[in-house]
């Protein structure tokens, strides 16, 4: 507890761990807020709280996790992150080397991302208060001049994409949880997507719609977006990209991959036009080397999903009812 009280425990924790892992001349100061210098008035900005169980999985663990959700929240705005603040809430008896491989995971992740941790905060509860720890993250970025992307541009005519195979986050996060075995194959696919879309806005910047399918999956991204555009969406089965050893996983607890959350992965609502040049970019790019259009936008069928299956017939997905897998992220 008292790593918690701002006194000499805490500012050898900030001294011994965070500001080792983290440092950069804004953090440097130790001011209580972060002086930023943007190029431009048009910011976009987000803020995200990270709970997963357990808090390290094959492939991460909860620092990637905050980073690259933050990143990636700007991301789908149009904008490119420039700075996040990290503030934890970490629970009495917690292990530092836990908290010295988180850390160091997420400046591993922010240095990939190319974005500075540049405030935070650190307080610490009660043992049996926060199940170890709990990430807080929040994020500036520069929105990409002539760039408008919203759920309401979406229209008949164009093409969905996804960045690639769907559901590995959620079945390494249930394997870790019950201590199951799955190939080593299957890891989380939390990844920063800044990079990519950046270059996707470069050689299409009228894209529509971006989205990270996190909680609710692919379903619950797309019936979001085709009630508050009002639009009619329809997915082509045997175009749904899922790895072998998912479907299995699937197929044997009963889920549906496109229920199933990713984190690394974006949702993209492209014109025809646009369509090859987009996917062309996305393939040069380890997060989208197998990134494919799994469906279009229709005009009927209006705020509804459907899905033709591989024998022909078209099925209804619904918006997800409640959570499959909670604190998944």
């Amino acid at each position: 507890m008292a790593h918690g009280s701002g006194g000499q425990a805490g500012h050898e924790l900030m001294e011994k761990i965070l500001l080792p892992a983290f440092d950069n001349p804004i953090l440097r100061e130790m001011h209580d807020g972060a002086k930023l210098d943007l190029s431009t008035n048009k910011i976009a900005f987000t803020t995200d709280s990270y709970v997963v169980k357990p808090l390290f999985f094959a492939g991460g663990n909860i620092g990637k996790l905050a980073v690259c959700g933050t990143v990636n929240d700007l991301a789908m705005t149009g904008a490119i992150a420039k700075y996040i603040s990290v503030g934890m809430i970490i629970e009495e008896g917690f292990p530092l080397k836990d908290l010295q491989e988180i850390v160091n995971t997420m400046r591993k992740a922010a240095d990939e991302a190319g974005v500075y941790i540049v405030t935070g905060d650190t307080k610490v509860v009660n043992k049996g208060c926060a199940d170890g720890i709990f990430i807080n993250t929040a994020g500036v970025g520069e929105r990409i001049e002539g760039v408008e992307i919203s759920p309401l541009k979406a229209k008949a005519g164009q093409n969905i994409i996804v960045s690639g195979y769907l559901g590995d986050h959620s079945a390494t996060i249930m394997a870790s949880r019950h201590n199951l075995e799955l190939p080593n194959v299957i890891k989380t696919d939390c990844a920063p997507l800044n990079h990519m879309v950046k270059e996707m806005l470069t050689v299409a910047p009228n894209i529509a719609v971006l989205r990270d399918p996190t909680r609710g999956g692919v379903a619950a991204v797309l019936n979001e977006i085709a009630q508050q555009a009002q639009v009619g969406i329809l997915l082509e089965e045997d175009s749904i990209p899922v790895r072998e050893e998912v479907q299995g996983f699937c197929d044997i607890l009963g889920f549906d991959p496109l229920y199933l959350a990713n984190e690394g992965k974006l949702v993209a609502f492209v014109d025809q036009e646009d369509t090859e040049n987009v996917l062309s970019t996305m393939h040069k790019f380890e997060y989208g080397k197998n990134a494919r259009v799994i469906g279009k936008v229709i005009d009927k069928a209006i705020g509804e999903v459907g899905l033709r299956t591989a024998i022909g017939g078209i099925r209804i997905v619904d918006m997800p009812q409640g959570e499959q897998i909670p604190r998944i992220c």
